[in-house]
């Protein structure tokens, strides 16, 4: 055990052996959803869904093992949304791609991606991002996940005379609602894994109701990856079209900033940056990079850092420990996936609900009276809930950040790097919109 504290350094971070497991528990059972979301998503394109669900397991396990060893962070990775739904209906069904030329794709993409990540270009470009744009960043990433948490607990849907609305407060979204309001009590009493506490209690409730079935068998054999494992490489010399190419700078541009601003989030949800510095931060965009990499082969869509890593930092996780937990729990999780459709997504909401409370609190250091750093900071803020993307809610805010900045005449004090990527995210934008 002292040796596990040393290595991690529990004592300097304030924290212990307990609080860290009961962080990584937290963190898993708030992204668990992704084991079986991620294979319904990709299945879509024809890809077997039980080898993707292997997939996910073991690159998401491989993701934590490597950010927890290497870069000490308590950031869990796995397959990221919104990625897998381009992948499989834009790329597989839209533009008629069978799925395994889109996995050579991905693979193309992340060997990008690591090239970057080696020459510390990404991180090059995380240092040049205002310490303003980062606390927008961590806020709008708070609200994109709140508005993800009252979605799937039902409380707020899409409606047909507005673009969203209350929800249909019935049947499992008092799930949701008893969650949320157990949560919110445990947490306004400062009781110690209150969140923990609160997705076990609505778990509890959902099975006691009949609301949540109970599962017919505990183990159940990990499917084979046997039907997408290499295909990535196999399939590589199909990306010879112009408008294949166009898919793969796409998978690198959205997933570069989806993770850049999950991270940038997290960390600063953690307390990591220091002087507009994140220490360790090569280290962690090296294990995203090289997680993606993994997964490809393995068969599943781009994998990044995982926002709902928010929950185990909220209850105290603080070290790479946290995220060893979680890493060892997807291994578990492929063998005993019958009992994790327990934790429905009704469970996991008011989690996501109250860690978007906690997060948006970094908005209190955006300097609000000055326009033309309020403008940037307020698109980011609600870009990512309104367009469902952190990527595209960076885009709006890096985009105006320089226009702001020279009509107040302070242009010279913006970094050189913001300059390229507002002329990048312009070109991002058009790319997704052509």
């Amino acid at each position: 055990m002292s040796s596990i504290s040393k290595f991690f350094d529990f004592e300097n971070r304030n924290t212990n052996f307990r609080t860290e497991t009961l962080a990584g528990i937290t963190t898993f059972v708030s992204m668990v959803y992704i084991l079986f979301v991620n294979p319904n998503i990709l299945g879509a394109s024809g890809i077997d869904k039980g080898a993707v669900f292997t997939a996910t397991a073991l690159a998401s396990a491989f993701g934590c093992f490597v950010m927890g060893v290497l870069a000490n962070y308590p950031i869990a990775i796995s397959a990221s949304l919104g990625q897998n739904a381009f992948f499989a209906y834009s790329v597989c069904i839209g533009m008629k791609v069978p799925w395994e030329t889109a996995l050579a794709g991905v693979f193309a993409a992340s060997l990008i991606f690591v090239i970057l990540t080696a020459t510390k270009v990404r991180e090059r470009i995380i240092d040049a991002i205002p310490a303003d744009l980062k606390s927008a960043i961590g806020g709008g990433v708070g609200l994109f996940i709140a508005l993800i948490g009252l979605s799937e607990g039902g409380i707020v849907t899409a409606q047909k005379d507005a673009i969203i609305g209350l929800g249909n407060l019935s049947g499992t979204t008092w799930i949701t609602i008893f969650g949320l309001i157990v949560t919110l009590i445990l947490m306004s009493m400062q009781v110690p894994g209150a969140i923990f506490i609160g997705i076990i209690l609505s778990s509890v409730l959902g099975l006691g109701t009949g609301m949540i079935p109970m599962p017919h068998e505990i183990v159940s054999a990990m499917p084979s990856l046997k039907p997408t494992f290499g295909v990535a490489i196999t399939h590589i010399g199909d990306i010879n079209t112009v408008q294949l190419f166009v898919v793969v700078l796409t998978f690198l541009l959205v997933t570069f900033f989806d993770t850049a601003g999950t991270l940038v989030g997290l960390a600063d949800q953690a307390g990591f940056i220091k002087n507009n510095k994140i220490p360790n931060v090569g280290k962690a965009l090296a294990a995203d990079s090289s997680t993606m990499l993994v997964g490809s082969v393995l068969g599943t869509s781009p994998m990044g850092a995982f926002v709902e890593s928010s929950a185990g930092i909220a209850i105290g996780g603080r070290t790479g420990f946290t995220t060893i937990v979680v890493g060892i729990l997807f291994i578990l999780g492929a063998f005993f996936s019958p009992m994790l459709g327990v934790i429905t997504s009704q469970v996991t909401a008011p989690a996501l609900i109250i860690v978007g409370v906690l997060m948006a609190q970094s908005l209190k250091n955006v300097h609000w009276e000055k326009f033309e750093i309020a403008a940037p900071a307020f698109l980011i803020m609600v870009g990512m809930p309104f367009t469902y993307s952190i990527a595209d809610g960076i885009a709006l805010g890096f985009i105006t950040y320089p226009l702001t900045m020279i009509a107040a005449k302070r242009g010279k004090e913006v970094n050189a790097m913001m300059y390229v990527l507002a002329v990048v995210f312009v070109i991002f934008l058009w790319i997704l919109e052509s």
